[in-house]
């Protein structure tokens, strides 16, 4: 396995102090596999059949997002606007919940006195405190059968679905530059030392926006390397078939994810870029890993180890396995019955990773422990 590593002395010096080793950015050859160092061992996982138990009354439309709460319960996000006619009376609630066995909890969502329920479920996130926050991504006209607004706000509730807070609101987007509204956000994580949510915003917009989580007052935001996010409102949104070679646009084209470390390192999904790029706090560009050959960066998860050693990242086939700290690519979580790459990911406190895949379905892979990387 060939890396191309560019950094500088600087940017060493910046890591060090952060206390996360040193950064390389490089570009990993498209080959799926082990890491060519036989010493190292990776994750290892097996489907779990029988996840989860969905009450039989009930149907499910496309699953966008997984979160996991402090006790591994695990919070489904569907979209049930995308079930067929003859299937809407059976529609779910939009939020499913389930205990660690897969056993059905509770399920509640949708539209209600006091907030905007997102056109488009995307994304759904459970912080520190229990609150859970969605967001979504429909952009006017784009799908039949749904309001013709930009889903422009995140939504806050209860694990038991009591509707706390909004901030921003339906389609009132002003572009990269509002600091009151998003614009089709698609992801979001609270950090817990600082008090902010990170919010990947997203489709509409293409930036990386923090606000205070009591509040929702603006804090900052950012763009691609760290640059000021520019407008590019594409609806319907820009599916790339290609990247070129060399480190990529100046600017985020999908914000599709982020995950925010326990040592203070976000690290960024820009999914049509294939990319993942890596920020302090305050949005100073450390990194990138970026994979020109296919489809990359659609989803991002950390392993729950105190060091959360390893980044898995939704690309190609499968999920890619990455030594979070060195960004060196170590394996690919792929075939035997693992449904590809997903929409989002998460892991639980076990080490078990959830995939929302929207049109090929969900499930869970249970994590059973290191092994030495398989070399040829």
């Amino acid at each position: 396995m060939r890396y191309k590593i560019a950094f500088n002395a600087f940017l060493a010096a910046l890591v060090g102090v952060l206390g996360v080793g040193c950064q390389q950015s490089f570009e990993p050859e498209a080959a799926a596999g082990a890491v060519d160092a036989p010493d190292r061992n990776m994750p290892t996982f097996r489907v779990d059949p029988d996840w989860p138990q969905v009450p039989a009354q009930w149907k499910l439309g496309d699953v966008s997002s997984v979160a996991i709460d402090a006790q591994d319960n695990a919070w489904i996000l569907h979209r049930p606007r995308t079930l067929s006619p003859d299937e809407a009376a059976q529609a779910a609630p939009p939020v499913l919940g389930f205990d660690s066995d897969g056993n059905f909890l509770t399920a509640w969502g949708g539209d209600g006195d006091g907030y905007e329920w997102p056109q488009r479920e995307h994304g759904i996130h459970i912080d520190h405190q229990g609150f859970v926050w969605l967001g979504g991504n429909n952009c006017p006209g784009r799908v039949a059968g749904l309001k013709s607004v930009s889903d422009d706000q995140l939504v806050k509730f209860t694990l038991d679905g009591a509707f706390v807070s909004q901030f921003g609101r339906s389609d009132a987007s002003g572009g990269n530059g509002d600091t009151g509204n998003f614009h089709e956000p698609a992801d979001a994580v609270l950090y817990p030392p600082t008090n902010e949510l990170f919010v990947a915003d997203g489709y509409g917009n293409h930036r990386v926006v923090v606000i205070d989580a009591d509040t929702g007052g603006f804090k900052r935001m950012w763009g691609a390397f760290g640059n000021v996010p520019e407008d590019a409102d594409n609806c319907p949104h820009i599916s790339l078939t290609a990247v070129p070679d060399g480190p990529g646009p100046q600017q985020f084209s999908v914000v599709h994810a982020l995950r925010v470390s326990n040592d203070g390192i976000v690290y960024v999904a820009d999914r049509e870029n294939r990319r993942v790029q890596v920020f302090t706090l305050d949005g100073e560009y450390l990194d990138q890993i970026i994979w020109h050959d296919a489809p990359f960066a659609r989803n991002l998860a950390l392993s729950p180890d105190p060091e959360q050693q390893f980044l898995y990242v939704g690309g190609g086939n499968g999920i890619r396995v990455f030594d979070r700290r060195s960004l060196e690519f170590l394996t690919t979580i792929e075939g035997e019955g693992v449904i590809g790459a997903g929409h989002h990911l998460q892991t639980d406190s076990k080490g078990n990773l959830y995939i929302a895949a929207t049109g090929s379905g969900y499930q869970r892979l249970l994590f059973t422990g290191l092994a030495p990387a398989v070399t040829d």
